[in-house]
């Protein structure tokens, strides 16, 4: 540690334990977005005034998402000498009870804790971090999300944060290089490209200026990996790219962030001039002759923006949209056609672990070819649904049962979609694989930048690939006749298959243009777009063939396959749908069966969601003979 390290340190330490005495009891409040999104300022505000009506001294502390994104507002409580105690779905209301109960009587309330952390906790709940959601997990990149600050840099460094960039200072650039090379550290933006030999291949190129880009773009429909990461550790991210910047040779970088990410953007300025302040960024950093500077870039939103060309066109101020091929690398020529380093948010904010722990370290998680954590936004119909990091290699299966807690209301499994709309959608009998790089390409599907998305038994798979198409059709730039114009084709046919259009030799015209669009594509998106379809085409097959040959949607989605009709027999005349019917499409007395009119149902299903669970009266119908029926029948 050089000594001017060692000073920042020791000033960190020293305002932390000024924050925070033997006796302070402390309070957690996850403040990333999906806390906010459910209330947790308003949390925050009812705990400041109810500790000061009590004249309790305690330390409110916003921190990042701790994963638990199915149980927010959560609210932590350290009282000196004891565990963490957990809270979910604390409301304004309940975090006045917590204050009253605990914090000054200390009640600690078993009927409103989720669980607690660490070890000696009350015997009447569960220790969380040996239990289903985290006994699975391995926290890496995310370890201090939810623990830390994230607007404190004096937290971070007293968490051991920056001794990485400050290790690297004296070494030489090629040694940074090997480590990284040995570590087998691969890309998380969803390529998985080895991070060692991209930053070998942008340090060779002499020039006069380099670049550092963090792509933090995060498109994907359901993706939220990247922003918890940088509202809940931004500093993490500046570190690596800072130790980047040292090691390529250069002084500038920047951060391409959505622009729907005003808290990430706002926690990134403050973090920024915090390092500043320190002299861990900007001109001569900790004296070492070294200069480096960040400077955040806003992207209007589009998908396309993800890629790495298409992202530097954005910066420069024109149209984004990737570069034509054969077209040189950006590590060769990128921005401003200087020689351009771009990573993934998870891959930066990992460097300065391994360079401070060792290859070896890193390489002791994981699998041989995919060493390290994968970090997933788990989504969909599952149980626990947030933010979950786990060791490479860990089976499907465990994902979803053991740490998302299974499917809701126990309904069946049907798929698992990994990698977003570049990814794929994977059965039940695909659980057993191993969750790395190579393992869901060779199955049809990807790692993808992190997203995951479960599907149980009600979801139409056919419905499910059209999703996803019409979201890659209209995030295409346009530049490319295959992708432009091959999505279009793909989708109509999705349109004509879920709306009883569907014709022999579909699926066929659906894999033949599918493999146009990944063969004449000119980049990586427009190159996966087919993903969705040709992996559901390859799984579920029979879902395809039920709409085309029988006119049939086997999951009861696709509304202009279904007939919803009362059966008499069930039917106790409540008179709940007819009242709920927006368009008076049912008719009946009083004690007389109701029934459906045909010619004036739109189909929107409020009748089947009215009908009291007990007499299933409405029925949805599927299949030519059922709609054939309805087109000539009324009631």
């Amino acid at each position: 540690m050089t000594q001017k390290f060692d000073a920042i340190v020791k000033e960190a330490e020293e305002a932390m334990e000024k924050k925070q005495t033997n006796d302070t009891t402390e309070i957690y409040v996850g403040c990333a977005t999906c806390g906010n999104a459910t209330g947790a300022q308003s949390v925050v505000q009812a705990l400041e005034k109810k500790l000061d009506q009590e004249k309790l001294a305690a330390e409110i502390k916003e921190v990042g998402c701790i994963g638990m994104c199915f149980a927010e507002v959560l609210v932590d409580v350290i009282k000196p000498g004891r565990p963490r105690i957990s809270y979910h779905g604390v409301t304004p209301e309940l975090a006045e009870e917590i204050v009253d109960s605990y914090i000054k009587n200390d009640d600690h309330r078993p009927d409103l804790a989720l669980g607690y952390f660490g070890e000696g906790g009350p015997e009447d709940i569960r220790q969380i971090d040996t239990g289903d959601v985290f006994k699975n997990q391995q926290r890496v990149i995310l370890k201090n999300c939810g623990v830390i600050d994230p607007e404190d840099i004096n937290e971070y460094i007293a968490q051991g944060g920056y001794r990485g960039l400050d290790e690297t200072l004296g070494r030489k650039q090629e040694e940074i290089i090997d480590i990284l090379k040995e570590s087998g550290l691969r890309g998380r933006g969803g390529a998985g490209f080895p991070a060692g030999r991209k930053w070998e291949s942008c340090l060779k190129p002499e020039a006069d200026q380099k670049y550092v880009i963090c792509n933090a773009d995060e498109g994907d429909p359901g993706a939220f990996m990247d922003r918890s990461v940088l509202e809940g550790d931004p500093h993490s991210v500046i570190e690596g790219m800072t130790i980047a910047g040292y090691t390529i040779g250069s002084s500038k970088g920047y951060f391409y962030v959505r622009a729907e990410y005003p808290l990430a953007i706002r926690r990134l300025r403050k973090a920024i001039a915090q390092a500043k302040e320190k002299n861990l960024l900007g001109e001569n950093i900790l004296g070492s002759g070294f200069d480096f500077d960040l400077e955040i870039f806003q992207g209007a939103g589009a998908f396309v923006c993800g890629e790495s060309t298409a992202l530097i066109m954005s910066i420069e101020g024109n149209r984004g949209w990737p570069k034509p091929l054969p077209r040189p690398r950006t590590t060769e020529e990128g921005l401003w056609g200087k020689p351009t380093l771009l990573n993934n948010v998870k891959t930066f904010s990992v460097v300065p672990q391994i360079l401070s722990k060792g290859a070896d370290w890193f390489k002791s998680i994981g699998t041989e070819g995919s060493p390290g954590t994968a970090v997933f936004a788990l989504t969909g119909t599952i149980n626990r649904s947030g933010l979950i990091e786990v060791p490479m290699g860990i089976e499907l299966g465990k994902i979803i049962y053991e740490v998302g807690g299974g499917i809701i209301d126990d309904k069946k499994f049907k798929a698992v979609q990994t990698g977003g709309p570049s990814g794929g959608c994977l059965p039940e009998d695909k659980l057993h694989l191993s969750v790395d790089f190579d393992t869901l390409v060779e199955a049809g599907s990807m790692m993808g930048s992190g997203g995951m998305v479960v599907i149980d038994e009600t979801t139409c798979m056919v419905d499910v690939a059209r999703y996803f198409l019409d979201f890659t059709f209209e995030e295409s730039c346009g530049q490319c006749v295959p992708c432009r114009q091959g999505t279009q084709q793909m989708l109509e046919v999705l349109n004509d298959i879920c709306e009883g259009r569907g014709r022999e030799g579909d699926i066929e015209h659906l894999l033949e243009i599918g493999d146009s669009i990944i063969k004449g594509s000119i980049c990586g998106l427009g190159q996966t777009a087919p993903n969705p379809v040709l992996s559901t085409v390859q799984y579920f097959r029979d879902e395809y063939e039920a709409h085309i040959k029988d006119h049939a949607c086997p999951a009861l989605v696709c509304k202009d396959l279904l007939v919803y009709h009362i059966d008499e027999e069930k039917c106790t005349a409540c008179g709940r749908c007819r009242k709920a019917c927006p368009v008076e499409a049912i008719s009946g007395e009083k004690k007389v069966p109701h029934k459906i009119d045909q010619s004036k149902c739109t189909k929107c299903g409020i009748c089947f969601q009215e009908c009291p669970e007990r007499f299933s009266a409405v029925e949805r119908l599927t299949g030519k003979e059922n709609l054939a029926w309805a087109s000539g029948k009324e009631g």
